[in-house]
């Protein structure tokens, strides 16, 4: 991976799985389960890569997980200042 694409995934990803897991916090009203959906996905594509994982795999991973746990964190903070999701 040139050092251009990874530059430009790490936002993409970030926001992707802030948006996820924000969009599913709101419509499930369940706080954790995007980050159980994430590492379950993660884990189910895991296993089928043959490859070992690099540093690059492993900065996608984190930053899909923060991106996650940033969701998780925005809906909690609107909710306990009085908003209401759906």
């Amino acid at each position: 991976m040139y050092l251009a694409q990874l530059i430009v995934a790490i936002p993409l990803l970030f926001v992707l799985f802030f948006g996820i897991g924000f969009i599913l916090n709101m419509i499930l009203k369940t706080t954790w389960l995007p980050l159980a959906i994430f590492l379950a996905v993660v884990i189910y594509v895991g296993k089928d890569v043959t490859q070992i994982f690099t540093v690059v795999n492993m900065v996608l991973f984190f930053s899909g997980l923060a991106g996650t746990v940033g969701g998780i964190w925005t809906i909690k903070t609107l909710r306990a200042k009085g908003y209401k999701m759906f």
